[in-house]
């Protein structure tokens, strides 16, 4: 069975990401490389940048000897370039939960040359599943497809990360990883933004169309967590409020103390026990503004979420039959052939 073309969209490649087994990862699409864009999904994993393909001399050498350092795999399939793009980031981040089929993947093709390494995904049942889970309906268009001419439009995905120390570019159509020289997991994406950006204006002159999505940890997940540790604080400085004072300020009267003071008090080793009143209603303030945040911040990111499983259920349902369908009623009905020939004396007044 085929690999089909798939849609190079976030809430694709997330639901993707989940069904291969991986936990605790999204992707988000980038509209800017400034710094604030790139702080707003931290931590990133890595990055996805789509492109269109062209048959070009690239001199940059490649690395040779990397052993087991770096999971790198030869594209053998031309259709599964997203999905490979995908997996050289995640078989590269060490820290992440990567489910039970892609650790057997990593571990099974650990001495793998990088071709051997391609047809080990190629030949993946879960991975080609998951991926052909995503494409559209096409029943008109026969299994063997024409061959590619010149001037198609071939779109092609290549990764960025950070790999002890050295900042690589994985692309699966290269003999193997280019380094593109030093970087730290504090610092790789001040490294990569001017190389992406070179990159661009490379082609900027002859195509517009680019994307570049960053693989991300969930957001939810790291909120939640987040919701926990206020939650307990604040519940805690409530006691303590209420114990002293016998009451607790309106909502109003929280929000107005902390735009009166726009920093939580230093306390530093300070216990809440020896916390004045003064001190503990400021900090309940800011912990009750927090505990907002963090909560509309997670029913934003449920909201994304829900609207991403809406949109792919949308790409996966086969509207096919229903078209056929109508279009028989009309024909039936006499009503096809003049709304034909009224759609093409549109077609003609318009040019």
């Amino acid at each position: 069975m085929s690999w089909c073309t798939i849609e190079s969209d976030p809430g694709v490649f997330s639901e993707l990401i989940c069904e291969m087994g991986v936990k605790d990862v999204q992707v988000h699409e980038l509209y800017s490389l400034d710094q604030e864009a790139m702080e707003a999904v931290l931590p990133v994993h890595g990055l996805i940048f789509l492109f269109r393909w062209r048959q070009e001399k690239d001199d940059r050498p490649t690395v040779t000897d990397y052993n087991d350092e770096i999971f790198f795999a030869s594209q053998m399939i031309s259709n599964a370039c997203a999905t490979q793009a995908i997996l050289s980031i995640l078989l590269n981040r060490p820290s992440l939960e990567l489910g039970e089929e892609l650790t057997a993947l990593k571990a099974f093709t650990k001495d793998f040359p990088p071709d051997l390494k391609g047809l080990a995904i190629s030949n993946s049942n879960l991975l080609r599943k998951v991926h052909n889970s995503f494409a559209r309906p096409e029943p008109f268009i026969q299994e063997e497809r024409r061959a590619t001419k010149d001037d198609d439009e071939v779109y092609h995905f290549i990764s960025y990360l950070p790999v002890n120390g050295k900042l690589y570019e994985l692309d699966g159509l290269k003999a193997g990883p280019i380094c593109l020289g030093d970087a730290t997991e504090d610092d790789w994406l001040d490294v990569v933004r001017p190389l992406i950006v070179k990159r661009i204006e490379q082609y900027s002159s002859r195509e517009i169309r680019f994307n570049l999505m960053a693989v991300t940890a969930d957001r939810r997940e790291r909120l939640l967590r987040e919701q926990v540790v206020t939650e307990k604080e604040r519940n805690m400085t409530v006691g303590k409020v209420q114990a002293r004072s016998g009451k607790l300020p309106s909502h109003a009267e929280l929000e107005k103390l902390a735009q009166q003071h726009p920093e939580p008090p230093a306390m530093g080793e300070v216990a809440v026990d020896e916390r004045s009143i003064s001190e503990l209603l400021i900090a309940l303030a800011h912990l009750t503004a927090r505990a907002n945040r963090v909560n509309a911040q997670i029913a934003m990111e449920e909201q994304r979420v829900a609207q991403w499983r809406r949109e792919n259920v949308r790409r996966r349902h086969n509207y096919v039959p229903f078209l056929v369908n109508f279009l028989k009623v009309l024909a039936e009905r006499g009503e096809l052939m003049p709304l034909l020939e009224n759609a093409k004396k549109k077609q003609r007044a318009a040019r």
